[in-house]
């Protein structure tokens, strides 16, 4: 006759080498998994924790807050990202494919805005604050949601309310010289030499 001792013992054996077994094997799946994403990263270059994508993310934030990004809007975000990170077509458009897949996850902007606030400096921050409105002007109008965003963007980075207002009226300034300079284009010479008389 068997002693319950030694079948207690038998069964907390084999269900502690099955549950090793598991963890064994989880182990070896989260590996695998996670060599995949390494080598998706070192093909994109750019990472969740990357200060770019979270910057870029805000910035695609601004971007769709219509649903749909417009084309001057896209064309301002790659602008920026060539010109602000110094990267080419191909990394700005990797970039940009990151960013998106973190923001889709999001669920606030502070996801984005902590991981700022622990990476840069304050003149930092406040220069995203400038490209969140550049991509906010980009094409000529501001609608009051990106406002908010940008506004609820800029206070969890610590830019202040006179700082916030000072670069939307500079970047709206600039927005608007090319847009006058456009709207002169189109006005016939005959009335300009008109008016001036």
């Amino acid at each position: 006759m068997s002693h319950p001792a030694r079948i207690d013992r038998g069964l907390q054996t084999s269900s502690s080498r099955r549950a090793q077994q598991a963890v064994c094997m989880f182990g070896s799946l989260k590996a695998f998994f996670a060599s995949l994403g390494q080598e998706e990263s070192l093909q994109n270059r750019f990472d969740g924790d990357d200060c770019r994508v979270a910057t870029v993310a805000l910035l695609i934030r601004v971007a769709t807050v219509d649903r749909e990004m417009s084309q001057q809007r896209r064309s301002k975000l790659h602008a920026i990202l060539k010109s602000g990170f110094g990267l080419d077509d191909v990394a700005a458009a990797a970039l940009i494919d990151a960013a998106a897949a973190a923001e889709q996850c999001a669920t606030d902007l502070y996801h984005f805005t902590r991981r700022l606030n622990d990476m840069l400096d304050h003149d930092r921050r406040r220069r995203i604050v400038g490209m969140m409105w550049e991509v906010a002007y980009a094409d000529g109008r501001v609608n009051e949601f990106a406002g908010n965003i940008i506004w609820r963007a800029a206070d969890l980075l610590g830019v202040s309310s006179r700082e916030r207002i000072d670069l939307r009226r500079r970047i709206a300034a600039e927005s608007e010289a090319p847009c006058s300079a456009r709207a002169m284009e189109q006005i016939p010479n005959s009335a300009i030499e008109s008016h001036a008389s």
